[in-house]
């Protein structure tokens, strides 16, 4: 009996080995931030009805945590929406044109391809073709996707939240997208999340009579800036 638990408990103990891998110091790479450093903590707080805590990885892709940190701080990220979220994949926002066409006025970002992977809850920056190309749009991972893995820079994950990223309104675009109420470095103090004000709908009007032309609908353009190759 005493041989038997002595071999079970050999065994057991190659298998936590990948575990203790993944904590192990690598000679040479930054080590990451704390999960409490509130300097790279990235607050979203959703029309969704909650607070979103970001853990930011300055150590794998500094240009792009460096990058969200300058637009969450100029406010830019205030009151933009998800334009694109597919179930089952991920969420995409960050887009000031609400299109998947538009970025900030800044620089684009230089890719910053890394070893973490698209788990459930990672965020990334998404981009065009042009591997350079990544700006302020970003997407946060629904289910994991381990095929867009070094393909796109991941610069960090939902530790706190994700039932309210879970509830963001689905299309592409969705007809009622959800949207960020305001974004924060926890560093900087932020209140407490508050609820976003009601959005007045418009009043109805009458439709045009039956021998009127309507006006046709304006579509996107085809080309969307960032997109994350589709979920199938």
């Amino acid at each position: 009996m005493r041989r038997l638990a002595l071999l079970l408990a050999v065994i057991a103990s190659f298998l936590a080995l990948p575990a203790l891998a993944q904590v192990i110091d690598v000679p040479g790479r930054e080590p990451p931030p704390s999960t409490t450093d509130t300097r790279n903590l990235w607050i979203l707080d959703l029309s969704t009805g909650g607070r979103v805590t970001i853990w930011l990885r300055p150590d794998v892709a500094p240009k792009m945590v460096a990058r969200i940190k300058t637009l969450t701080r100029d406010k830019f990220y205030d009151g933009l929406t998800f334009h694109r979220v597919i179930d089952g994949f991920m969420a995409q926002g960050g887009d000031p044109d609400g299109d998947g066409t538009g970025g900030s006025k800044l620089p684009n970002v230089d890719k910053e391809f890394n070893y973490l992977p698209h788990v459930r809850g990672a965020v990334a920056a998404a981009r065009a073709n042009d591997e350079n190309s990544a700006n302020s749009q970003f997407y946060i991972m629904l289910a994991p996707k381990l095929a867009l893995d070094k393909k796109y820079t991941v610069f960090g994950r939902v530790i706190d939240g994700m039932q309210y990223v879970d509830t963001i309104e689905r299309g592409e675009p969705p007809a009622n997208p959800s949207r960020i109420v305001h974004a924060y470095i926890a560093s900087d103090n932020p209140p407490p999340y508050q609820a976003a004000a009601p959005v007045a709908l418009p009043e109805a009007v009458a439709p045009l009579p039956a021998t009127m032309p309507r006006k046709p609908a304006a579509t996107a353009p085809a080309a969307r800036r960032p997109q994350p190759t589709r979920a199938r």
